[in-house]
């Protein structure tokens, strides 16, 4: 994760590069690596989670660094301007890297240099950017001015007229916004001068301008500190909501590298792990959050929840349940995930968990048939992994009650069909996890059935039946695994021998779609599969050759009429092209898992490979949310995704674990144990499925 000029001194190759610090309770810190430069509305020192782990403000967007040197001024601090001019910052910076997740950068002042580290306080709504003197023949002093606003993240720019309260306190001043928040900027070796307000205006958001948003934002410069050094100290800001914020920035950074340090030891990764390995175990963390739960008691329950993405997403329920395995319990937090899983049991609404949580002040929206099968997988992994029978018994009964509303019918459309296989949707409403609305246009509608929900409702079926097992159940157990097998036999209606696939929906509006897209490969890759040998081959063959790129699959394969292999432009076009070919990063788990079942771990392996190069691009450490569809797949949306990361840990550990193929019913993390006894073993067949072998792949 080392970076030096030749990457650092030039604005394309530095901006598209981003660091990000999260505190375990929704609060970020973001910036680029050219100089911390400002370059999405999302970047800033302090971006609060003001109602943990949403309600996300921007408060210290920004901070001007200047070092007194020998006589000479250096600026330290990089933004770009509406005009297209830059400021000096980037041109003294000339190393960075990542200790964990904590921004290292170095900067040479004439022949002294100084390092910057940032990191925020676990759990607090507090952020620390310290500077340590390393080397330097004299004193050097720096100008360190913070750039305050107040505004929802998502959003840019306040007026020019707003203005806060500010009085100087002990070791800096206190922040009294319109809006009531009390934001603390202080520092422990230095001397805060207010000096009277202004605006810095004119800054530019290129990213924001790329994405069609409004890109020009503002700043009030509140005051300065003026810290004098020697080689060897240090100055540390800090910038808190908090009452009573830990100012001792040594003591901080002691902590946090402690804390990060026993992530890599609660993972276990044998020796031979690879680093890309061992740093997406530190990007993992970042993703798990806390959400409190209210109980009917009126108590509040301390849960856990996973947010989908920085800077922008919630946390979804499906990317949750999705994101799990690899998350928590592939670095050895299964207990954690254990209270996720509680966690968002609480609201089951009508048989169906939430597709997310809004990021301030609304209920949560139930808009997804795929959250709910979701969790029965993520459960799966959970036992799997800790054989933790209360847990079972825990939410054994939701189980019980979401089969039972998706069988009478819920929200949406969602219901078990006379054969068996579960429909969903209703016009103008997108339920899947290809779910992209612009206004009132569906970009990619799938109503009817889908053929990775079907495959979910199939392997929830069969996971009942294992829990009813282990429970001490066995008729509940026989029931779920009759139900079982007649959608096995149903499910044999989604193979289209013309093409040699599987149709992606089955009984549209608009008929059967026979689009070439990576949903079935959920047929393959999950626990249970309802396919034989030679189709599940088949299956992964065809998307292998048409769908796979070296950070993902396509959505879309490109020899389809609508494919759409560049992602970018406005809103609109963005969204018309999210799953018409663009490629997702969290993909590339089923795909893993199911050229694991057909051809072993050892090819499986090779495909995780080309995400070791990926970590030093966007979210510096971490995996993006998607890439383009055309070479070179360059990445695009949320520079850091929790089910990207996520499904690269959970299949390395998987195939890392593996031998050979998976045919034998054992499913690494996931293994319950429990036998098949035939029922869905890959040389049993359905009959309703043709013995012979299936057409070739394209």
């Amino acid at each position: 994760m080392n970076f030096g000029r030749e990457t650092l001194g030039h604005l394309a190759a530095a901006t598209r590069r981003e660091w990000l610090v999260t505190n375990g309770a929704g609060a970020y810190a973001m910036g680029s690596l050219l100089a911390n430069a400002p370059t999405r509305k999302y970047h800033g020192y302090l971006v609060a989670a003001l109602q943990p782990p949403l309600g996300r403000t921007m408060l210290v967007g920004g901070l001007s660094v200047f070092a007194h040197y020998g006589g000479e001024r250096f600026e330290l601090s990089g933004f770009e301007w509406q005009d297209g001019t830059w400021s000096d910052g980037h041109k003294h910076l000339e190393h960075w890297d990542v200790d964990g997740t904590i921004p290292v950068a170095r900067f040479a002042v004439a022949d002294a240099v100084l390092e910057q580290r940032i990191w925020l306080e676990y759990g607090a709504n507090t952020s620390y950017v310290q500077f340590r003197y390393v080397r330097g023949n004299g004193a050097i002093t720096l100008d360190l001015r913070p750039l305050i606003t107040e505004r929802d993240h998502h959003e840019t720019t306040v007026a020019a007229d707003w203005q806060p309260e500010i009085r100087p306190i002990e070791h800096g001043a206190l922040v009294a916004t319109p809006n009531g928040v009390m934001l603390r900027l202080l520092c422990n070796n230095a001397t805060w001068t207010t000096n009277g307000s202004n605006w810095i205006e004119h800054i530019h958001y290129g990213w924001e301008k790329y994405r069609g948003h409004d890109d020009e934002a503002r700043l009030l410069v509140a005051g300065s500190f003026l810290a004098t050094l020697h080689p060897g100290e240090t100055a540390t800001l800090v910038f808190s909501t908090e009452y009573d914020p830990a100012l001792d920035g040594k003591k901080a950074l002691v902590r946090e590298q402690i804390r990060q340090t026993a992530l890599l030891h609660a993972a276990n990764l044998p020796a031979a792990t690879p680093p890309f390995i061992r740093q997406l175990v530190y990007a993992a963390d970042q993703f798990l959050v806390r959400r409190d739960v209210e109980l009917p008691n009126g108590k509040v329950w301390p849960g856990w929840s996973v947010i989908a993405g920085y800077p922008w997403f919630s946390d979804w329920g499906r990317d949750t349940m999705i994101a799990l395995p690899g998350l928590l319990v592939a670095t050895g937090r299964a207990s954690i995930a254990a209270d996720v899983l509680r966690t968002w049991s609480h609201f089951v609404s009508e048989g169906m968990l939430p597709n997310r949580f809004p990021d301030v002040g609304a209920e949560p929206e139930y808009n997804t048939v795929d959250a709910t099968l979701w969790f029965f997988q993520a459960i799966r992994a959970v036992y799997g992994a800790t054989k933790n029978e209360s847990l079972l018994r825990d939410v054994y009964p939701t189980l019980l009650e979401l089969v039972a509303w998706h069988q009478r019918g819920t929200r949406y459309g969602i219901k078990v069909d006379s054969d068996g296989l579960l429909a969903a949707g209703e016009p103008d409403v997108q339920l899947t996890w290809m779910d992209a609305k612009y206004e009132d246009w569906v970009v990619t509608p799938r109503q009817g059935k889908a053929v990775e929900i079907n495959a979910l409702w199939y392997s929830a079926l069969r996971t009942l039946a294992e829990f009813a097992d282990v429970l001490g159940k066995p008729a509940e157990a026989s029931g779920f695994d009759t139900e079982a097998q007649r959608v096995r036999g149903a499910f044999a209606r989604f193979w289209c021998a013309e093409r040699g696939y599987l149709y992606d929906v089955l009984d549209s509006p608009t008929g059967d779609d026979d689009s070439l897209r990576p949903n079935q490969l959920f047929a393959v890759s999950l626990a249970h599969s309802p396919l034989d040998d030679d189709h599940a081959r088949a299956v992964v063959d065809t998307c292998a050759r048409h769908l796979y790129t070296s950070y993902g699959l396509r959505s879309l394969a490109p020899s389809a009429e609508h494919y759409i292999g560049v992602y970018q432009g406005d809103l609109k076009s963005r969204d018309g092209a999210y799953h018409q070919g663009t490629t997702w990063g969290w993909l590339i788990g089923p795909f893993v898992s199911a050229v694991q079942r057909v051809y072993g771990a050892e090819r499986a392996r090779a495909y995780l490979l080309p995400f070791a190069d990926h970590l030093h691009d966007a979210g510096i450490g971490s995996i993006s949310e998607i890439f383009n569809g055309d070479a070179p797949f360059t990445p695009q949306g949320c520079p850091w995704q929790a089910w990207s990361v996520a499904e690269v840990l959970r299949c390395w550990r998987d195939v890392g674990q593996g031998s050979g193929k998976r045919g034998s019913g054992k499913r690494g993390l996931v293994n319950l144990n429990r036998s098949q006894s035939g029922k869905d073993s890959l040389e049993n067949p359905p009959t309703a499925f043709s013995t012979t072998t299936p057409n070739a792949p394209f």
